[in-house]
């Protein structure tokens, strides 16, 4: 069968060309035929006395699907004149009610969907029945029994589209992404204050993507008060958690299972930790039996909070103390960070060192030094948040995966992750093959990962399967 080139599908926040023609595009006429009375479509002019978007013809078949975003492109007009974060009628471009979605004006994905029950009022008994429904499906994960941290809510996979809220002990920290969910802020909080009764919510809308949403950046208290200390506890781990500057929502729970994971293949072996944040890695990795952990991060905060949660569950009571001269410290912190010019020999009989460095730099320093290691982790920031930027991120993903390639021993393990939106898992595959090729290494992959059960992935919605992971090792 010959293949035709398929034109790909706009992606989430990147411009193109004619992308809001739709706003300029006349209001549809208010007569209808009489052939379309027959059939018992509503009446263009019914349908168009209430602010509504209508879909240019064929434009409608996403959403038969389910699938819950409408793109620019597939938007023949706007009827009325709603702002960011109304609540519109959806239909097709007969006429036909196709669902119930939240407006953004300035993004590249025109409306976010609600509801595909026609009878459905968009309210707050609505948000306060959809997330009673979410907090019972994530009770019957039975996640609580090895965690007191779990993610809530995830946007669109539990019909909240652009709402994150995670849960760190008796504390809950909400991230908001979308017009439609900023919207109904002060609603969604207040309804998880009552079913959650948590000490705090904590809000962390201040992700680059909320720019790209036409939305305002913003970090703080909306609900009670923030304690001191936020600590999350995993499979019996203790890790701090800062919720108020932290990546993400101050600590990654979409890895819980491949942490735990980790911990069964590190007995007896050199470890190295890269992008290790605050050391979730490193601590499975040095309780399941380590020989050593190498743990690298650029943050010098992140790796302070990381020394902390390694005394915190008393691990390595000899770890690494040499001085932290990246970060400007004039003294030495407890298991300290190590300094940029790292060097492979150290006098500190500790099974766990800390370097703030740049992780593409510090690969290549190692490499140069004749460093080897029997599992290496590879869990880098997001290169691509969207499809528009997979290419660049591809340049990234190969470069780190080939560095590590050649810093394995015969037999050793790779861990290598994306978390990127942008990267499908079948690319990120084809990714790590090329760098294995030209690493001249021959792999195996043992494991494919994804994120824990907290964060489910809506069959309609495969854009919600953001992190992959790979488990490789090097015959």
């Amino acid at each position: 069968m010959t293949q035709k080139k398929i034109k790909p599908p706009p992606t989430p926040h990147r411009p193109s060309q004619g992308s809001k023609d739709f706003r300029n595009r006349t209001k549809r006429s208010t007569q209808v035929t009489e052939s379309q009375n027959t059939h018992g479509v509503a009446q263009i002019g019914e349908a168009s006395a209430q602010p509504a978007i209508f879909l240019r013809v064929g434009r409608e078949k996403s959403l038969l699907r389910r699938h819950p975003w409408i793109f620019s492109g597939a938007v023949e007009r706007v009827d009325g004149a709603p702002v960011s974060g109304d609540t519109l009628v959806v239909r097709n471009a007969h006429g036909e009610f196709l669902a119930w979605a939240a407006y953004n004006a300035s993004s590249q994905i025109t409306a976010r969907v609600w509801s595909w029950g026609e009878a459905d009022v968009i309210n707050a008994e609505f948000f306060r029945s959809r997330i009673t429904n979410v907090l019972a499906a994530r009770d019957g994960l039975n996640l609580a029994r090895n965690s007191n941290g779990m993610r809530l809510i995830h946007a669109e996979s539990d019909g909240l589209p652009g709402l994150i809220v995670d849960q760190y002990g008796d504390m809950l920290v909400m991230q908001i992404g979308s017009a439609g969910a900023e919207r109904w802020r002060d609603t969604i909080a207040d309804i998880l204050q009552e079913l959650c009764n948590p000490v705090c919510i904590y809000e962390r809308s201040d992700s680059d993507s909320r720019a790209l949403e036409g939305l305002e950046l913003r970090n703080g208290v909306l609900r009670g008060t923030l304690p001191d200390n936020v600590e999350v506890i995993e499979n019996g781990l203790r890790f701090l958690v800062d919720v108020a500057a932290g990546q993400k929502t101050g600590f990654y729970l979409d890895q819980r299972d491949n942490r735990a994971l980790t911990e069964t293949l590190a007995r007896d072996k050199d470890v190295l930790n890269c992008f290790c944040y605050t050391g979730g890695f490193s601590l499975y990795a040095l309780r399941g039996g380590a020989k050593s952990v190498l743990s690298i991060d650029a943050s010098g905060d992140a790796l302070r909070i990381a020394a902390e949660n390694l005394t915190r569950n008393g691990l390595d009571a000899a770890a690494s103390t040499r001085c932290c001269e990246a970060s400007g410290a004039g003294e030495a912190a407890p298991h300290s960070l190590l300094r940029k010019e790292f060097t492979p020999t150290s006098k500190n009989a500790g099974r766990a060192e800390w370097l703030e460095a740049d992780v593409f730099q510090a690969l290549r320093t190692l490499r140069d030094q004749g460093r080897k290691f029997d599992l290496i982790i590879l869990d880098p920031p997001k290169f691509a948040p969207t499809a528009a930027f997979a290419e660049k991120a591809a340049r990234g993903y190969k470069d780190i995966n080939l560095l590590a390639f050649k810093l394995l021993r015969p037999g050793g393990l790779l861990c290598t992750y994306s978390c990127s939106g942008g990267i499908s898992e079948d690319l990120f595959q084809k990714i790590v093959a090329g760098a294995a090729l030209d690493a001249g290494v021959d792999a195996q992959i043992v494991h494919h990962l994804h994120a824990s059960a907290d964060h489910p992935v809506l069959l309609s919605f495969p854009e919600g399967a953001y992190l992959k992971g790979l488990v490789l090792r090097v015959a």
